[in-house]
């Protein structure tokens, strides 16, 4: 099978790209201009120079493909240069719809986030609307919510690998985000998906028509506080941490004046979303890929003290 991949030069892009190969099919990327160097392995490759805001770009990815892959998202937007939201999650994936339409491309399987709903933050909401305008087409679509995400990441940037270097590697403290007033509420609480899992879980439904028109929460094996979290990534890398308690509205209420400058560590949003949870029945992942989903545990995390 012909798949593009729109969101392909990334983190779990690149392991999306692997398992397609590793299946047998082949992989078209667009590239935008000045990320050709993020490709691997560049040699098996098809690729098409373009943007996502541009829809004959991608109608020139989707030429000849049976499906695509539309795995295109931001944490933090930068309005200055358009990277919005809406743009890059919503429109993008509307783009994309219509190109693939028009080309013939009739598989769609969208990569979206657990915890994506109307009414939201601007993330949740630009997320749960490109689901919604996906689903309601004439393709047949598969949707995935999965909770945060670890693994090698490569070269790139995941969550492990940051929650490393901002509250494990330094010699401070670690923070410890709390929902309430209380030091031991432990509030934030999420089911890490290592990202091998969630590339397994698109090959499998790319393979299978029982998919077509169906959403996955994808989640790991595990739901961890985030003090459960930070103090594993600190044994992979044989640091103990002490914790300091951190109320969530606390920190809402310093991002509610800093949050515009890009030095600032999380934005409300984010706030707001940590506070809700992100959790997933480990039973949905298992079911669809045939196999028990990797533990957030030291040994998968092995990575962290290269």
């Amino acid at each position: 099978m012909q798949v593009a991949i729109i969101g392909g030069t990334g983190f779990v892009g690149g392991y999306l790209t692997d398992a397609l190969l590793s299946a047998g099919h082949s992989v078209s990327l667009l590239v935008r201009r000045g990320s050709e160097n993020k490709l691997r392995p560049a040699e098996q490759l098809r690729t098409f120079t373009g943007d996502i805001a541009d829809g004959a770009s991608i109608r020139r990815l989707l030429e000849g493909c049976d499906a695509v892959i539309y795995n295109v998202g931001i944490l933090r937007e930068v309005r200055q240069t358009g990277n919005t939201f809406e743009s890059t999650q919503y429109q993008g994936l509307v783009n994309t719809v219509n190109a693939a339409l028009e080309v013939g491309a009739q598989r769609l399987l969208l990569m979206s986030a657990n915890g994506v709903k109307v009414p939201g933050t601007r993330y949740q909401e630009s997320k749960y609307r490109a689901e919604e305008f996906a689903l309601k087409s004439d393709l047949d679509v598969t949707v995935f919510r999965p909770s945060v995400i670890f693994g090698d990441p490569r070269g790139t940037m995941e969550f492990a690998t940051q929650l490393y270097r901002e509250m494990v590697r330094p010699p401070v403290p670690s923070v410890n985000f709390v929902t309430g007033s209380d030091a031991k509420d432990g509030g934030v609480v999420m089911s890490p998906i290592h990202v091998e899992d969630v590339a397994s879980a698109f090959l499998a439904a790319l393979e299978k028509d029982e998919c077509i028109g169906k959403t996955y929460v994808l989640g790991g094996p595990e739901a961890l506080s985030w003090k459960e979290m930070v103090s594993r990534i600190g044994a992979a890398v044989g640091r103990e941490k002490w914790f300091l308690p951190m109320p969530i509205g606390l920190m809402r209420i310093g991002a509610t004046l800093f949050d515009w400058l890009p030095f600032f560590p999380v934005t409300r949003d984010q706030l707001t979303m940590l506070a809700e949870g992100n959790v997933a029945d480990p039973a949905i992942v298992k079911n669809l890929i045939g196999r028990e989903p990797a533990a957030f545990s030291a040994r998968n995390l092995h990575y962290l003290g290269n």
